[in-house]
């Protein structure tokens, strides 16, 4: 392709946990690659989203939330995160009313010393007072060194389109990193990992979701059918029979609301068979955080 009247870049995401990154980018993609739950900490991979159209590609990237790490696991989280910092064309600095200011500090250092041009974007606007988002952005204002300010509602769509004009305008001339018709930097069975993993934060309290890895061990499609084998990893014996629930009820509902979503995803029947396995202390081993993918950053 011509490097001509063509804009492609990255558009890396970045925030604390549960600030709505994965729900902007979802939005601004037009189409729903990221794990959405009330829970924080549910993206733990660098996920790209491709939006393309005949002169441009904008390479989005949603990257786990920012915290300080207790395990392996979050570090190897925390690397996705430095990453994207550091090859960013340009930077969303995802933020919300509820957080304190004293939150964003840390994150704040990390921007301004970045040298990306930034854009900051207040989230969930539509569930706090004016009085509050007023009160941030002027805060943010005076301590970060950001491009342009925006104040927006990933879930209701308000503002998206001036955020993704304002991208556009900022976006360099490029020819496209990645053929036209995918639409993530991802294979299939991420896709379905993550789907299933989705529904794991959404079905079980506490430890459980966290304490979860999904691995995708077969996806073999004809043409009429798509049929996929998956292994739910746990830590403990406790929490497989948790996972598993009375006679099977808990991982039969897993499933049912996985494969729907994945006929949806993929446009095909599926069958989707599941295995939960115990893991001790995944979380904390490099070797099995490497089996999982967590070294690819």
């Amino acid at each position: 392709m011509s490097k001509i009247n063509h804009k492609a870049g990255f558009v890396n995401i970045i925030g604390k946990p549960n600030v709505g990154k994965s729900t902007l980018m979802n939005a601004l993609i037009g189409q729903k690659l990221s794990i959405i739950t009330s829970k924080a900490q549910t993206t733990r991979h660098r996920i790209m989203g491709l939006l393309n159209g005949d002169d441009f590609q904008v390479v989005f990237s949603d990257t786990p939330g920012i915290l300080k790490p207790q395990y392996e696991l979050h570090k190897s989280m925390m690397g996705f995160v430095q990453t994207a910092l550091e090859d960013a064309d340009i930077l969303l600095y995802v933020t919300d009313p509820f957080e304190t200011l004293e939150d964003a500090e840390n994150i704040i250092e990390k921007i301004n010393r970045s040298e990306v041009p930034t854009f900051v974007v207040i989230n969930k606007t539509d569930l706090k007072k004016d009085e509050k988002v007023a009160e941030q952005l002027e805060y943010l204002q005076e301590n970060l060194k950001a491009d342009k300010f925006f104040t927006v509602s990933a879930l209701n769509g308000n503002n998206v389109e001036l955020l993704f004009d304002a991208i556009m305008e900022l976006l360099p001339e490029h020819p496209a990193y990645f053929p036209k018709d995918e639409m993530s930097d991802k294979p299939e069975r991420f896709f379905v990992e993550e789907i299933v993993r989705e529904k794991i934060f959404l079905n079980y309290k506490k430890e459980v979701p966290y304490s979860s890895e999904v691995v995708c061990t077969a996806f073999e499609e004809d043409e009429e059918i798509i049929r996929i084998y998956i292994e739910i990893y746990v830590e403990r014996k406790s929490q497989r029979a948790i996972i598993i629930g009375h006679n099977g009820a808990s991982i039969k509902k897993v499933g049912i609301e996985a494969r729907e979503d994945m006929e949806k995803f993929f446009g095909k029947q599926v069958y989707l068979e599941s295995y939960v396995r115990v893991e001790p202390d995944w979380r904390k081993k490099q070797n099995k955080l490497n089996k999982f993918g967590y070294n690819n950053q």
